[in-house]
């Protein structure tokens, strides 16, 4: 049995996701130009000290989040015929934490405290 809604109803359901996208655009786009404006003063002034990316710890921690989440989505499309759709927001955000803390006792340089900024 569906739920029926009405007009109304259905016009502000389809507006939400617009309105959150719309939102965090701007969000981010206002974040950019601070620190774009924050980075141009400190280089006139003299101040700036350029960081170091650490490359190796960020492809770990994209890597293991993205075989997190893949498990999870796999596992929920397996088992599509006898789970339902909720299950999915569970699951994402514990295998996410899964992989980070994976990454924290695999990455040498959080064991030392090397990492510290």
């Amino acid at each position: 049995m569906a739920i029926q809604y009405t007009p109304a109803a259905q016009i502000i359901i389809a507006i939400i996701p617009i309105v959150g996208i719309v939102f965090f655009a701007t969000l981010l786009f206002f974040a950019l130009l601070w620190h774009h404006r924050e980075v141009s003063l400190r280089i006139r002034s003299g101040t700036e000290q350029p960081r170091k990316f650490n490359f190796k710890a960020y492809v770990l921690l994209a890597g293991l989040c993205l075989i997190a989440v893949g498990i999870a989505l796999t596992v929920l499309f397996a088992l599509m015929t006898q789970v339902n759709w909720a299950l999915l927001g569970g699951l994402l955000p514990l295998m996410l934490g899964i992989a980070l803390i994976i990454f924290y006792k695999v990455n040498p340089d959080f064991k030392d405290g090397k990492n510290e900024d």
